[in-house]
């Protein structure tokens, strides 16, 4: 018999005893990593450091610096977070994992807080870090884990599983507490290494942690008042509907409500839009244009093109303009660290031409505005535009909010608009839906169907995007007036209907198998919903086809 295995690790070969952990050989080699090693990936499967390997394999260990890593150290610390204040305060006092706020997550209390309690949660934390406890990870019978939660008080997460049709489910333990998550975690509280609680208010507070897109350090915290406003917005109508978890939103699905759930979705959001087309029209003397940028998949093009749409019916003229078309010549567009050419840095624009131009058009003056020929990498002037007295530029752009663009002329002839799907909703009180995952599904339902990408192209170019984001539109977010939140309340399970075809098309040996596979995990919390009662100028359109802006 034999009781060996090969072990091939950053194209080295190694010699084990079959039946060897992961955390076991990490121990050989924990001094090649800077960060710390949350989980591996082994011929191609993620899986927890407690793995044993029986198997000649291939390993990459994942550590703090990776999404999946960085995921795992996530939810560890959430886990740990709830430890803590069980420990302190017992299992009455319960928390509310919100959304992503400022490189954090927004944590509720249901019991009062201060800055003295909040540091005695924290160093509970560190005590409980410093401890190593084990992390176990269970399978449960589901009928059973449903009882355990009705017991402790955490009727959502019952509710949850009611839909979830497994005979077992995974649960994870640390000390005398039980939890699910959607990924993979750390396997003791010792592979947690960094993090901070900032204090908001004495039922909320801030949990922050590295992340990759700071190298992996702990971000100072910067308030985001308009962000943080539209949250509460939406969370507060999503109260009034009733609608605060999947849960929530199945029941609606499953009684067949779901019709009316949308139209007054809908309905909320025109309105909202309705009134900042209102609010510029009330100062059309003085804004003569108007910005809007926002992350992929925001929604940009149907929410321009239906305020174009208000701004009209108000008697003004709104004329758009894309960034884009101002691109420089491509001898001239600057080439990332890889010798691709980076179209996404502000380098990019033709800024002179740009302000220039947008300055000519407020002085009443008529220019030739271009649109850029990528066949020929380079822009052509094409459109003679002039304003009259009831004209106003729209004007859409990744760069659209950058403080260096058209410095010569004043802020308030400015109107500034920041749009991101913002997902309110959540999965349970412990486990929140991503805005990076809306937007992701929406792209990758796009690019299949307007583009014909297979999901492997889009999930290939999504790092580079969300780089391109972090550099170029969430610094300028606060310059905005006002943000637009472009989620539907109802949206994910409609991305669910096309979205998970698509997904299941990814091989298993794909590199992108395994994220392809979260999705899909995350997708079958979600009842189905049809896309029949969505109105044709729906921003979830853009992405799913049938809309009025689009076809």
């Amino acid at each position: 018999m034999i009781d060996t295995i090969n072990v091939m690790i950053e194209n080295a070969k190694y010699q084990y005893s079959k039946g060897i952990t992961l955390e076991e050989i990490l121990t050989e080699h924990r001094d090649k990593y800077k960060f710390p090693v949350l989980l591996a990936r082994i011929n191609n499967r993620l899986k927890e450091l407690s793995t044993k390997i029986e198997e000649d394999s291939e390993i990459e260990f994942l550590d703090l610096t990776s999404p999946e890593g960085n995921r795992t150290h996530i939810n560890g610390l959430i886990l740990i977070l709830l430890y803590a204040i069980n420990t302190l305060y017992g299992k009455k006092a319960k928390i509310r994992v919100e959304h992503s706020l400022d490189k954090g997550i927004y944590i509720k209390t249901y019991f009062k807080i201060n800055e003295s309690k909040l540091n005695e949660i924290y160093q509970v934390m560190v005590e409980i870090i410093k401890k190593d406890l084990p992390i176990s990870k269970l399978n449960i019978d589901r009928i059973e884990a449903m009882k355990y939660f009705e017991e402790s008080g955490e009727e959502t997460k019952s509710g949850v599983l009611k839909y979830n049709t497994d005979n077992y489910i995974t649960l994870y333990r640390l000390g005398n507490i039980y939890d699910y998550f959607y990924s993979l975690m750390p396997i003791s509280t010792g592979y947690i290494k960094s993090f901070a609680l900032t204090f908001i208010d004495d039922t909320s507070f801030v949990l922050r942690f590295p992340t990759i897109y700071i190298n992996n350090r702990i971000k100072p915290y910067q308030h985001h008042p308009h962000m943080f406003e539209v949250f509460s917005e939406y969370k507060n109508w999503a109260e009034l509907m009733g609608i605060r978890s999947s849960v929530d939103l199945n029941r609606v699905v499953s009684t067949g409500k779901i019709s009316e759930l949308i139209k007054i979705d809908e309905t909320l959001q025109s309105n909202r839009l309705l009134s900042i087309a209102k609010e510029i029209n009330a100062k059309k003397n003085k804004i003569k244009i108007v910005l809007m940028a926002g992350p992929s998949s925001s929604g940009k093009t149907t929410t321009s093109r239906k305020l174009c749409m208000y701004l009209k019916s108000f008697g003004l003229n709104p004329k758009t303009i894309g960034m884009d078309d101002y691109f420089v010549d491509k001898d001239k567009t600057p080439v990332d660290e890889n010798g691709n050419y980076d179209y996404e840095c502000l380098e990019a624009v033709d800024l002179k031409l740009f302000d220039k131009q947008m300055q000519e058009l407020l002085e009443g003056k008529k220019v030739k505005t271009p649109t850029y020929n990528f066949a020929l990498g380079k822009k052509e002037l094409t459109t003679d535009m002039q304003l009259e007295e009831n004209d106003i530029v729209i004007i859409e752009g990744i760069h659209a909010l950058d403080t260096k663009i058209m410095t010569n002329i004043p802020r308030d002839k400015k109107y500034k608009i920041y749009i991101s799907p913002l997902t309110e909703l959540n999965i349970d009180s412990h486990n929140r839906i991503p805005t990076t995952d809306n937007r992701l599904l929406r792209r990758i339902i796009r690019d299949n169907r307007t583009r014909e990408y297979n999901v492997e192209n889009t999930l290939k170019q999504w790092a580079s995007v969300r780089q391109g984001e972090e550099k170029y539109i969430f610094p300028y977010q606060d310059e905005a007036d006002v943000t637009i939140n472009s989620a539907a309340i109802y949206e994910i399970g409609v991305l669910k209907t096309y979205a998970e075809p698509l997904l299941y098309s990814v091989d298993s040996n794909s590199p992108y198998y395994e994220e392809a596979k979260r999705l899909i995990n995350f997708l079958r919390m979600f009842l189905p919903i049809p896309s029949e009662s969505i109105p044709e100028d729906a921003v979830i359109r853009e992405f799913i086809g049938g809309g009025y802006f689009h076809e």
